[in-house]
């Protein structure tokens, strides 16, 4: 029968050695460098969103001003005034005159004065043409009519207009489409260069009816 071995000494088993230190460990990798592009990127998209917003607060804040509706500025308007309503209750249309023009970014203004029948009677168009660009003239465009004394309404033509008949001598008509006003006034000459009354036996009265379709006429061309 095989005993147990005997405890030499009273100690019993030696216990095994163990190993404590670890293995040595891998050398730490260097930091990871970020990725540039990314913050490149991050910064171009928020540049972009203030660019464009701050365009379109720029765009918003703009003045617009009224809109031209068509009209355009011209440098001849004795060219785009034919008159062929007057010229039948006138007489023939013998002169043009132009006189200076005006052509801002704000505001664009020409004239043109027509000189009708024979020279010692001659009855005289004068109209100007005056285009709003940036200021709306409706609001005070009834006002500084009737200051001037014009106080029969028109209809049928422009958005507003108002006729001044001053009978055998004439009449006054002013007119205002959106951006565009008009000012014709048709007057007859009365003294020679003499001083001496020249006698005329043209009727001007109800002369509105040609001078409305007149400035029809010349609205519509101003807006080709």
């Amino acid at each position: 029968m095989i005993s147990e071995p005997e405890l030499v000494g009273g100690g019993g088993f030696e216990r095994p050695e163990v190993l404590t230190e670890a293995p040595p460990s891998r050398p730490p990798r260097p930091p990871r460098a970020r990725r540039p592009w990314l913050w490149a990127l991050g910064g171009a998209v928020a540049a972009s969103a203030l660019w464009g917003g701050g365009l379109y607060a720029y765009e918003r804040a703009k003045p617009t001003g009224p809109d031209l509706q068509g009209y355009r500025h011209v440098e001849d308007l004795c060219g785009a005034a034919r008159l062929e309503a007057l010229a039948g209750v006138l007489g023939e249309r013998r002169e043009d005159r132009t006189p200076p023009v005006v052509n801002e970014p704000a505001i664009s203004e020409t004239g043109c004065q027509v000189g009708f029948g024979p020279p010692e009677a001659e009855q005289t168009v004068s109209i100007t043409y005056t285009l709003h660009k940036v200021t709306d003239p409706g609001p005070e465009f009834e006002a500084r009519t009737q200051q001037s004394g014009l106080l029969v309404k028109v209809d049928g033509i422009g958005e507003q207009a108002f006729f001044d008949d001053m009978e055998a001598e004439g009449g006054r008509l002013r007119v205002l489409d959106g951006p565009a006003e008009f000012q014709v006034d048709i007057y007859r000459q009365s003294y020679d260069m003499n001083g001496e009354e020249i006698a005329s036996s043209l009727d001007l009265s109800g002369i509105e009816v040609p001078l409305t379709q007149d400035v029809l006429a010349l609205m519509a061309e101003l807006k080709k």
